[in-house]
């Protein structure tokens, strides 16, 4: 990985104190829903937020959500908790997402938009994994807000723009700054010492043939999650057919997957394409 780019990830602060909080309460066995709103009530701007995505189309609530404790109760400890985390961490690193054509609003869309693909997918065959499925989902794509920021400090916004208007994003990436999102998300989430799976989850998902038995199956949904939310428009007929056709390269249900994907597009919550 670049020098430049493990500096900063290195320097980032700690961890808020509301994270640590989020942290803590779903990683006991004991913790609540209950003892979840109370820490994320502390923060008014986390709760309009989780309530305003809860009203979103992508997650198909049938009611108005109208209480933090609903909203929480709906999504699950572990849902929330890849929300709050990516919420809080997009204010601690204060991005400059100009390389990527975007602002920091639409970058938390597109978290909700993986988030939601991976739980409807997830849901319809074994919700089970979504207790570490859902929160990957959602912090996968962190490690660009620090990339984001090293391309604007270098000034190679114009170099990174040309590269990926030829070769895609992930590709820039890796020419200008000689590294990948996942891994950057990876080691910004070692830096504040998450656990070892949702860490390893994430930096394979960029080949998962490359990761352990353990954690191989969740690298390889969270990499066809990764097609199918082609960064940074969103879902569209093109991604959608690579995803669906990676699932079933990988023995998973792919036409639940292209299910899912059909709704969320038509729906729209996130900015989500059919080009």
């Amino acid at each position: 990985m670049n020098e430049s780019i493990i500096k900063s990830v290195r320097s980032l602060p700690p961890l808020p104190e509301t994270a640590i909080k989020v942290q803590e309460v779903c990683a006991n066995p004991l913790g609540s829903v209950a003892e979840l709103t109370k820490v994320i009530e502390k923060d008014p701007m986390l709760t309009a937020n989780l309530l305003k995505a809860a009203n979103s189309p992508l997650y198909g609530f049938a009611r108005e959500i109208k209480t933090l404790s609903q909203a929480v109760s709906l999504f699950g400890l572990a849902t929330v908790r890849g929300f709050a985390i990516a919420s809080i961490v997009k204010n601690s690193i204060a991005p400059d997402l100009s390389p990527y054509g975007i602002s920091a609003e639409r970058f938390v869309q597109l978290c909700q938009l993986q988030n939601a693909l991976m739980v409807r997918w997830y849901g319809i065959f074994d919700r089970a994994k979504l207790e570490e499925l859902s929160p990957a989902s959602f912090l996968f794509s962190i490690g660009r807000l620090v990339m984001a920021n090293e391309i604007v400090r270098t000034d190679r916004t114009a170099l990174f723009q040309e590269i990926a208007f030829r070769s895609g994003f992930e590709a820039a990436e890796f020419e200008v700054l000689e590294s990948s999102y996942q891994e950057v998300s990876a080691e910004i989430f070692s830096h504040w010492h998450f656990e070892t799976a949702l860490i390893e989850t994430i930096r394979y998902s960029k080949d998962p043939s490359l990761a352990n038995s353990g954690i191989a199956e969740h690298a390889r949904a969270l990499r066809v999650v990764q097609i199918a939310t082609e960064f940074p428009n969103g879902v569209s007929e093109a991604s959608a057919a690579k995803a669906v056709k990676a699932a079933a390269e990988y023995g998973m249900p792919a036409q639940a997957l292209e299910n899912v994907i059909k709704t969320l597009a038509s729906r729209d919550g996130a900015g989500a394409r059919s080009n």
